[in-house]
């Protein structure tokens, strides 16, 4: 029997994520939802998403719903699960809480209640309990309270799925990987010739944007070089599950193929160049991506095929995300400030060293500031709503042509 599925995303994103897992899974109808895209699926559904989404940020399975009052309901939401089929006595589980307007004053007893339910008909089927485990369990539990019914899911993902498996090295505020591809997929960039062309980050900080670039365009699944949780759960750990999991990889392995366009990543930092470069060669892209040390202001554009289109990709910091007391006044992405001129010197930057290319370049920049087409003098062709964490941004993009670029 098909479960359902929710796959949480960063507001702003569904409608890209859903566009994601229709291509990941032709044949499963997807819904859009508030804060994520939900769907039904099997074990290979669930092993499927994993490996291959880029925008979610988990993989949870619904196995209970219902109206509640109370704890004591949570009880008997969480005691109408068969946990036998998910794990042993000798699994370790943990639950995590979400609400939104829940009239319960404790989400830590919320929790407590499931944890209980799960323990307590565990024991009365096999007459032993489960243990609790807080940094690295077996089965991790979402229970989500909304004003009246409660949803309570298992999580097939363990640690989320931003973390791809490959980020070392990172500076002071990280853009997460899951975000970076949702820049690219806003922009429409796919890593082809077609769609997108050649990539530039030019305050590359530690290298997502470009490392999550080059993944796409050799190919790479994003969950490759990482474990998951289904694998320790019963439903995923029969001998034919295991042999399809292992089929899914190798599948994902014999796509993997040359970058057909340039990425370049730069920073005025060398030190994060340097960690870029560390962070591409575990990832397994280093040879698809051209690292250099300079000055976002100052760095000419990369030479390109006159047929060959161009996509500036940048997320330049900003004081919500960073602490700028003490930090130099010169951008890069990840571990330093914005002096108050930087935009508009970019910008006359772009009108002299972008717009001269034959097929054209296009810029896109996140940011929380509103008012960024203004202090850059330009005119945006498109904004699109992005949060960043807490903080909402827009993803702005800029056509670079000749003339006044207005």
């Amino acid at each position: 029997m098909a479960l359902p599925i929710f796959l949480p995303c960063a507001a702003g994103v569904e409608a890209l994520l859903a566009e994601e897992v229709q291509r990941v899974l032709p044949a499963v109808r997807v819904h859009a939802a508030r804060g994520g895209v939900s769907l039904e699926g099997h074990p290979l559904e669930v092993m499927t998403l994993n490996l291959e989404c880029r925008l979610t940020q988990r993989v949870l399975i619904e196995v209970a719903e219902g109206p509640y009052r109370d704890e004591n309901d949570l009880y008997e939401l969480g005691r109408s699960v068969d946990w036998t089929q998910w794990i042993t006595p000798a699994h370790t589980l943990r639950v995590d809480t979400t609400a939104r307007r829940s009239p319960l004053k404790s989400l830590n007893f919320a929790a407590l209640r499931i944890k209980d339910a799960v323990c307590d008909a565990t024991r009365d089927t096999t007459g032993e309990r489960p243990n609790v485990d807080t940094r690295a369990p077996d089965l991790q539990l979402v229970l989500h309270l909304g004003p009246e019914r409660a949803a309570l899911y298992v999580d097939s993902s363990g640690e989320p799925l931003f973390k791809r498996g490959w980020r070392d090295d990172k500076g002071d505020a990280p853009l997460k990987e899951t975000l970076a591809a949702a820049m690219l997929a806003a922009a429409g960039w796919r890593g082809t010739p077609e769609a997108g062309g050649a990539l530039h980050d030019p305050c590359c900080g530690s290298g997502t944007i470009a490392i999550e670039a080059a993944q796409i365009a050799c190919g790479i699944a994003p969950g490759l070089k990482r474990r998951f949780a289904f694998e320790r759960l019963l439903p995923f750990a029969t001998p034919e599950m295991r042999a399809q999991w292992q089929r899914l990889k190798s599948h994902a392995q014999s796509r993997i193929h040359a970058s057909e366009v340039p990425i370049v990543a730069s920073d005025v930092s060398f030190r994060m160049v340097d960690f870029a470069r560390r962070n591409a060669q575990r990832a397994g892209v280093e040879a698809a991506i051209s690292f250099h040390g300079g000055d976002a202001l100052e760095r000419p554009a990369p030479a390109l095929p006159s047929e060959l289109p161009g996509t500036l990709m940048l997320n330049p910091p900003y004081g919500e995300r960073i602490d700028v007391a003490g930090k130099a006044a010169r951008p890069s992405a990840e571990d330093r400030d914005t002096p108050d001129d930087f935009f508009p010197r970019l910008a006359a930057h772009w009108k002299r060293a972008y717009t001269q290319h034959p097929a054209g370049w296009t810029a896109y920049v996140l940011s929380p500031d509103m008012k960024l087409p203004g202090a850059m003098r330009l005119k945006e062709a498109r904004r699109t709503p992005m949060w960043n964490g807490p903080i909402e941004c827009r993803l702005f993009r800029f056509d670079l042509v000749a003339g006044s670029m207005r």
